[in-house]
């Protein structure tokens, strides 16, 4: 007998940072590269009930891959999704994750408060 295991039961990753995993000479920058991003480039934010979807212009393109390349490193736990239209519209990333992955977002890039991050 086969036994397949529903997406609904999969093991969740658990909510946990590791700022250590990114590059040392990169953390500062990526950091920093994050905030600028995700709360002052950011054309706009959309919240969900796990995580955002942030729109940007599409000269952002190579900050956005890069912050994501250094983030899926910190933050193994999180989802990211970039779409890049056709055109030379916006682009969108959306950044999702466990239950408490936004508050996770809000609090270590600074979107919300001031960042914990180093």
């Amino acid at each position: 007998m086969e036994m397949l295991m529903s997406d609904n039961l999969a093991p969740q990753p658990a909510i946990a940072c590791a700022p250590m995993a990114i590059p040392a000479d990169e953390r500062r920058s990526h950091f920093t590269l994050g905030r600028a991003l995700l709360s002052e480039r950011a054309l706009s934010k959309q919240q969900l009930d796990d995580g955002y979807v942030f729109t940007f212009a599409s000269k952002d393109f190579l900050d956005v891959a890069r912050f994501v390349g250094n983030e899926r490193l910190c933050c193994p736990f999180m989802t990211f999704s970039l779409e890049i239209p056709h055109s030379d519209g916006p682009l969108s990333l959306r950044v999702t994750g466990p239950v408490g992955s936004r508050e996770v977002i809000d609090a270590e890039l600074g979107i919300a408060r001031g960042c914990g991050c180093k």
